[in-house]
């Protein structure tokens, strides 16, 4: 019965409007940019004279500029609404992923991924409240949707750099500039205009929402699975010795796994499980592949596959880690998105940089080995909240179970009221053969 009922919620998730679409495809577009540079850092570090860790700055100025900027998309959005935020982000992404793609140095592309950040984190939080507020199939589905949409961009963000970036290095940048400008439009036709909200929402929101100990909680454990996720993408690509499309094609079937997971595994899996016991098996599977890539660096098959098989997890813990804080914090949901993607994301942007100066200093082996502590402690800090975890899930089963039985009621109703009015048709009949006054029956 679960897995009856997780298949239809999943098929309920795919049945949007118009403008959920829009945004959706604008989500696969922005995640593209996360995986669009792996391919192309070994090139990057040849053709412009740079070390592994100048390159990795490409991840961390992109993503620490979205930690910080989240703090202020709740502010913005507050004041100038929903859609507007969403085209101001996408303007941003469009002009700052073109100027990477005509930069003339490594600093300048790190400046300018910088801006791309900035211009992401007011699309990336907007965009999941907007899909959350516009979406059919209730909260769950909405992630699933959103999560599906971070699925097909990491997945063919990869393959589309290693295409362009095999033609040239600027290939990716203006790539995803043009694509953006795709999504800009459709955004601007197809999302209704969205009212300015009544009331305004305070710059240091975010951060003081980090007083909730169960926000605090998981947006800490997002942190550290994110240590661990960002340590493989920006600095396994250096292990590989591979061409630009080869290993577009390692992270698009790392991306292909993400999105599989993302979208059916953790659905059926919850249902089965349990989030909490879902999220703790899955963050155990990341600490041992980040462990395996620690431990056999300069085996190159093994960072390959161990890098590939990491889809699987990364795929669990995107779904579950944002419907866990979603579902357990105690702000609104556009507050507890802003504070969770500060928080993640700073441990995302920091460590591919990490890693390579960590291999500078000592070797390829310590960096990952942190990360499989990282993520292992991400275990371990998320079993604090196991109660309120498991009293999320019971309270979304009650919900559901309640939708099931409305429904089944409606159903078993139907019958009967098509009985009722063949009777009353048939004693209509009757009173017009027998010549009674029709208005004496009821």
């Amino acid at each position: 019965m679960a897995h009856s009922d997780s298949s239809t919620s999943l098929m309920d998730s795919f049945r949007q409007p118009k403008a959920v679409w829009a945004v959706a495809f604008a989500c696969v577009i922005s995640f593209m940019g996360i995986g669009l540079v792996d391919p192309i850092l070994p090139s990057l570090q040849t053709q412009l004279d740079a070390t592994p860790s100048q390159v990795t700055l490409l991840f961390t100025s992109y993503l620490v500029v979205t930690a910080i900027a989240m703090l202020v998309t709740g502010w913005v959005s507050s004041r100038v609404g929903a859609k507007r935020t969403l085209i101001i982000g996408l303007v941003l992404i469009v002009a700052f992923a073109a100027l990477a793609g005509a930069s003339g140095s490594i600093n300048e592309i790190v400046g300018f991924r910088a801006g791309w950040g900035l211009g992401n984190a007011l699309f990336i939080a907007t965009s999941l409240a907007v899909i959350v507020g516009s979406a059919s199939g209730g909260f769950s589905g909405a992630i699933i949707l959103y999560e599906a949409a971070l699925g097909v961009g990491i997945a063919t963000g990869p393959l589309l750099g290693g295409v362009l970036g095999n033609i040239s290095w600027r290939g990716p940048f203006f790539g995803v500039a043009v694509l953006m400008l795709i999504a800009l439009v459709a955004t601007i036709v197809l999302v209704p205009a969205t009212p300015t909200p009544t009331e305004k929402s305070s710059i240091i929101e975010p951060i003081t929402a980090l007083r909730h100990r169960s926000l605090a909680t998981t947006s800490v454990t997002g942190l550290l699975y994110n240590w661990g996720f960002f340590s493989i993408l920006g600095y396994a690509p250096f292990l590989m010795g591979l061409s630009a499309l080869k290993l577009g094609a390692v992270f698009f079937c790392w991306g292909i796994l993400v999105a599989i997971f993302a979208v059916f595994g953790a659905p059926m899996l919850k249902s089965r499980f349990g989030t909490p016991r879902t999220l703790y098996a899955a963050l155990f599977g990341m600490a041992v592949v980040c462990l395996v890539i620690g431990i056999f660096s300069g085996d190159r098959w093994a960072v390959i596959g161990a890098t590939i098989v990491s889809g699987i997890f990364v795929g669990l813990n995107n779904t579950l880690v944002t419907t866990a804080v979603m579902s357990i914090a105690p702000v609104q949901r556009s507050v507890a998105s802003a504070t969770y993607g500060f928080v993640r994301f700073i441990g995302g942007g920091l460590a591919p940089f990490a890693a390579g100066k960590l291999v500078e200093h000592y070797n390829a082996h310590v960096p990952f080995i942190i990360a499989a502590v990282a993520v292992a402690l991400a275990a371990v800090v998320l079993s604090t909240v196991h109660g309120a975890l498991v009293a999320a899930d019971a309270e979304e089963e009650s919900a559901h179970s309640h939708e099931r039985a409305d429904a089944e009621e409606a159903v078993r109703e139907i019958p009967a009221i098509e009985d009722e009015a063949v009777l009353a048709e048939s004693a209509y009949r009757d009173d017009q053969k027998f010549g009674r006054p029709v208005e004496t029956r009821r």
